[in-house]
């Protein structure tokens, strides 16, 4: 049965995707803009969470093209990461013609020694896949997290696949962005992929007005340990 990921922004998300039967935890802040670093509280609660924890290493929004300043930023937390005894790193760094950028990627994969690795969606933005999954084989990463470099993994099956046979085992190819229970067994009928990632979340409404107000709050998801539940299901039932 193919692997579940689930990414979780938050304290209850990370308890559900346990109790829901996530095999992986991709953990961040700021699911809204795609995820940042997470901080070091929430990573002292997933060290004790039953399944391998990978945090993602991204120190603000926006694109993955880095500052020199960024790049020592981006260290700094990897060291955290290790130091709170989570399972790996999730990293990803652009140029700015959307090539991935192997001088930063190797400066964190080498920070990252004895961590596992998974290249993140920046991998979307390259401009061809084939020199992407390679040098990707070549830094000794484990998986791509990618959506087919399309803006929801169903939409660009076509990638996936290509991207899948480019691996050719030398990695794994997890597909992710938009995928539930609804439609994750389409996508593994026309890739046959070992891994997939999701939120498997809920939209939870503004829980506090005066908040929302002043700026602060508004409508955000979670996720549900019945969502993770549900995929896992469509996971078994997709073979």
């Amino acid at each position: 049965m193919p692997l579940l990921e689930v990414c979780v922004g938050d304290p209850e998300s990370l308890d559900a995707a346990v109790a829901g039967g996530a095999d992986r935890i991709e953990l961040c802040s700021a699911l809204e803009i795609g995820g940042l670093t997470p901080t070091p509280g929430l990573m002292a609660l997933a060290a004790a969470a039953p399944v391998p924890v990978y945090a993602m290493v991204r120190p603000r929004g926006g694109g993955f093209v880095f500052s020199q300043a960024e790049r020592r930023a981006m260290l700094a937390d990897i060291a955290a990461i290790r130091a709170a005894g989570l399972s790996g790193v999730v990293l990803g760094a652009s140029r700015p013609d959307g090539t991935l950028d192997r001088d930063t990627l190797a400066d964190l994969v080498g920070a990252s020694a004895g961590l596992g690795l998974t290249l993140h969606r920046a991998f979307d933005l390259v401009p061809a896949i084939e020199p992407a999954v390679d040098l990707a084989v070549d830094l000794g990463f484990e998986r791509i997290l990618t959506s087919g470099r399309a803006v929801a993994a169903m939409d660009g099956l076509a990638d996936l696949a290509r991207a899948h046979a480019l691996a050719d085992g030398r990695l794994a190819i997890m597909a992710g962005s938009d995928l539930s229970a609804d439609n994750v067994a389409a996508l593994l009928a026309r890739v046959p992929l070992g891994e997939v990632h999701g939120s498997c979340s809920a939209t939870i409404g503004p829980d506090d007005a005066n908040a929302q107000r002043l700026g602060f709050g508004g409508s955000r998801r979670r996720t549900d340990a019945g969502e993770v539940r549900r995929m896992k299901a469509a996971l078994g039932s997709s073979g």
